[in-house]
């Protein structure tokens, strides 16, 4: 049919069907200019998200608790397991590993993030537990300066080239949940975490 309709064979796939083009066509996207960094800050914050900005990933405990402080938390939280080396004190009660639904304070890395909509890109695995992103009341999210693309494209392009291939759930996150479904008026944490902070860590792997 393909053929008789004068149309290009369709591309490669893999096992399991799936597997598309190598890369995707480019269209044309809109020319945001400046930091890609600024950018980032400047869409996450006008979704209701903070932000800080470190110089290493030493810094990030004290970042986490900085934000504690702000707003009068305990020093207790699920942590997600690739966070597990960074110099967390002792004194707090830190566990690593998913959230069954009782932590105020999730902390995870992220894959990406987007400067044009302020948006993370989380992807799950046995390291990166999603309940951690949806379950704790105050979501802290690491972000290296690395992982900042100028658009969601980007993201798909690394996705593809994960060595083992892309993970089962990826989730894209735009600032804390929120609703106005009772008489239009918004409501945050409605339907996960009531707060969502970046610790944006400029320099390091």
């Amino acid at each position: 049919m393909r053929e008789a309709l004068g149309r290009p064979a369709q591309p490669d796939r893999g096992e399991d069907g799936l597997q598309g083009p190598a890369r995707p066509r480019v269209y044309a996207r809109p020319d945001f200019g400046g930091d890609p960094l600024d950018r980032f800050a400047e869409k996450l914050t006008a979704a209701a998200g903070t932000l800080v900005r470190i110089e290493a990933a030493d810094g990030v405990p004290a970042a986490v608790a900085a934000y504690l402080g702000e707003r009068n938390l305990p020093a207790r939280m699920a942590i997600a397991p690739a966070l597990r080396d960074l110099p967390w004190p002792e004194s707090w009660e830190v566990r690593f590993g998913a959230s069954a639904g009782g932590d105020r304070v999730g902390v995870t890395p992220c894959f990406a993030a987007v400067a044009e909509t302020g948006t993370l890109v989380l992807l799950s695995g046995p390291e990166t537990p999603t309940t951690l992103n949806f379950l704790p009341d105050h979501h802290l999210v690491v972000v290296r300066a690395s992982q900042v693309v100028g658009y969601l494209e980007a993201v798909w392009e690394r996705l593809r080239d994960l060595p083992n291939g892309v993970p089962r759930t990826v989730n894209l996150i735009t600032g804390p949940s929120r609703t106005a479904d009772v008489e239009q008026t918004l409501q945050l944490g409605a339907h996960g975490p009531l707060g969502l902070h970046v610790i944006l860590q400029m320099h390091g792997g």
